[in-house]
């Protein structure tokens, strides 16, 4: 840590790390008071500003800070924070131990945008640095890790069906290696549902829609273990069915190349 003075023109309060809804503005008239008759507040707790090096964004006195700019003062000591890759926000909530506590709405939104920030973070660890409980701090969160687990084995069978290897889709996914061997031991059962609308005649584009996927990711799904001519087939079978619905369309002239073509991949093959 490093304590220094610097201009209030320097110093930031950035919303993103900031826990509290708002500044308590009788708060910061009474600090102005203190002040003014002569009383020094210890220095406020700042990090470098990660966009702009000549700036501090702050991590811990916002009240103090705007008391001194209301006396009348051009600048004010800061103790100069490095985090080493600490979430900021949490360090920020984790200094409202004052009279004035994070609310229960502050601890609730501090707790999901910290996590959103950093999905590895551990409910305890939050609970921790708020103030609150592992299992509170679960509840806060309990739709976000959802999502997350879903956004998760979406992107896992898209690589897994990709051919990508387990070591490159943990580095891509930034995710533990066990949990993705356990994602593994289920893949089948994540694409049971897939499998189940492909087989009751579903168009591939409404499937794709339905599960977020890419056309020709289920397109691997439906064409899987069929031979190159079978593959084929099924393509010509949907191009076919595109330019019946739609008989004007300019692509007629396609098909009957097509056709010649699958013709003679028959007759050579």
């Amino acid at each position: 840590m490093t304590i220094k003075q610097v201009n209030l023109n320097q110093l930031v309060i950035d919303e993103s790390i900031y826990p509290r809804n708002d500044i308590n503005i009788k708060r910061v008239e009474l600090f102005a008071e203190n002040l003014r008759d002569g009383f020094r507040f210890d220095a406020i707790e700042v990090e470098t500003h990660p966009d702009d090096k000549d700036k501090y964004r702050i991590l811990d006195g916002a009240h103090r800070f705007k008391a001194h700019r209301a006396a009348g003062y051009t600048e004010m000591s800061v103790n100069i924070q490095k985090l080493d890759g600490y979430n900021a926000l949490l360090y920020s909530a984790s200094k409202a131990i004052g009279p004035q506590q994070l609310t229960e709405e502050e601890a609730r939104e501090t707790a999901r945008h910290a996590y959103s920030d950093d999905t590895t973070l551990k409910p305890v660890d939050i609970g921790k640095a708020i103030g609150r409980s592992r299992r509170t701090v679960d509840s806060y969160i309990a739709n976000l890790k959802t999502v997350n687990e879903l956004e998760l084995e979406v992107n896992f069978i898209r690589m897994k069906r990709l051919g990508l290897p387990i070591d490159r889709i943990v580095k891509r996914l930034n995710t533990p290696k066990r949990t993705l061997h356990n994602k593994n031991s289920i893949l089948t059962e994540l694409l049971e549902p897939i499998m189940n609308d492909i087989s009751k005649g579903f168009a591939v584009p409404q499937i794709a829609d339905k599960y977020s996927f890419t056309e020709p990711m289920i397109w691997s799904i439906v064409l899987e273990g069929k031979d190159d001519i079978d593959r084929f087939k099924r393509l010509c079978q949907i191009i076919d069915l595109n330019l019946h619905l739609f008989p004007q369309c300019k692509r007629r002239k396609q098909l009957v190349l097509l056709e010649s073509f699958s013709y003679d991949l028959i007759f050579f093959c």
